[in-house]
């Protein structure tokens, strides 16, 4: 027999013999497996797959009165990310897995770590308890990074970003980045950032100190003060506004008016959303949602499905809170729910539209009667 014959015979034959180790290994610890103790006294090793990856928290840093940055050490699955991108994290609260989405708040950093900065939001469980109640050496889950909202290579010549509150988050990642080379980039930067007040200003230090340096000109505004910024400021702020490519992260009505006004003026913009648009719903009927198990709960016709059964201490399955990741879609057997975004009304009839029911975004939908959901 030729030695390559011969190594294709013992191939199968050592890969039967690691599966029968396997299973007496497994067998040995039931009913955990020897994954769960691997996981156990190493939770950051490689090899548990791309979407499996676990960090551990190693700072938490305050940034104001309700913000805080958490310093994650990911394990040896984490692919990287382009600065401008988001994590889904997963946070386990009260016993309870809860997904969010947070911005990457750095650039690829020497020691592999990863940061995101989470600004506390009333009612919100998992950012309070991010802010409040996390501490170093706690685990966390982590999907791989995701999103569009990134600078194109090479830069353009002049740009424009505009934030307000917990947007700069996504946008401070870029510049930690640009600024950190060797050679500073040699685009002309306009950030305009806007806050409730200088000290609610998340990074604003840092950002002041850029400016002072003279890497980007910062104008910056105060509510409480200045009131809320228009696109009549940012046009009378930054007279060359035609010639700069802007990028935008902050609250809906800050980037519905940027929409609107660059759409007219036919310029570019790129924009970055916490949460999807939404129609006005104000006054729609509600209704109660019924999950297969027998809970049910009353909801608004305005509040997301998810929301509305995470508020009443059901476990729901989610990913981005947008509508684009499908990581919320469940089977409505019947009802009715509206989707957030375009007021659109689904219905599930039982025995017209099929036994497995319609799959809805939770995220996203709302109730618009009394609806029947299999979870």
């Amino acid at each position: 027999m030729s030695a390559t014959a011969a190594a294709r015979t013992a191939a199968p034959a050592r890969v039967g013999t690691r599966g029968l180790l396997r299973r007496v290994a497994d067998a040995a610890v039931s009913p955990l497996t020897v994954d769960d103790l691997l996981d156990h006294f190493h939770p950051l090793r490689g090899g548990t797959g791309a979407d499996q990856v676990k960090g551990r928290i190693v700072e938490v840093r305050p940034e104001t009165a309700e913000a805080a940055t958490i310093v994650i050490k990911p394990g040896r699955d984490w692919s990287g990310h382009i600065p401008g991108q988001y994590v889904r994290v997963g946070v386990d609260v009260d016993g309870i897995r809860l997904w969010r989405c947070y911005s990457l708040t750095h650039g690829p950093r020497p020691d592999g770590r990863i940061s995101i900065t989470v600004k506390a939001i009333p009612d919100g469980t998992v950012s309070q308890h991010l802010v409040r109640r996390a501490r170093a050496g706690q685990m966390l889950h982590l999907a791989q990074a995701e999103g569009e909202f990134v600078l194109p290579d090479p830069l353009p010549a002049k740009m424009l970003l505009v934030t307000a509150g917990s947007g700069i988050t996504p946008v401070i990642g870029m510049l930690r980045n640009l600024f950190s080379k060797a050679t500073l980039p040699a685009t002309d930067i306009v950030l305009v950032h806007s806050a409730m007040a200088r000290d609610e200003v998340i990074f604003g230090a840092e950002m002041r100190r850029y400016a002072a340096t003279g890497r980007l000109r910062l104008i910056e505004r105060h509510t409480d003060t200045d009131g809320l910024l228009t696109t009549a400021d940012l046009a009378a702020e930054v007279p060359d506004l035609a010639e700069r490519i802007a990028y935008a992260c902050g609250p809906v009505g800050l980037l519905d008016a940027l929409e609107e006004h660059y759409a007219e003026q036919r310029l570019t913009l790129h924009t970055e959303r916490f949460r999807p648009a939404m129609v006005d719903t104000d006054g729609a009927a509600g209704g109660t949602v019924t999950f297969a198990g027998g809970t049910s709960l009353t909801a608004d016709g305005s509040t997301p499905i998810l929301d509305a059964a995470e508020n009443a201490g059901v476990l729901m399955p989610s990913g981005c809170r947008m509508g684009i990741c499908m990581g919320c879609v469940l089977p409505m057997t019947s009802g009715a729910v509206r989707d957030l975004r375009t007021g659109e009304v689904t219905v599930a009839v039982p025995g017209e539209t099929g036994a497995g029911g319609v799959s809805i975004q939770t995220c996203v939908n709302a109730a618009a009667g009394d609806c029947q959901i299999n979870h």
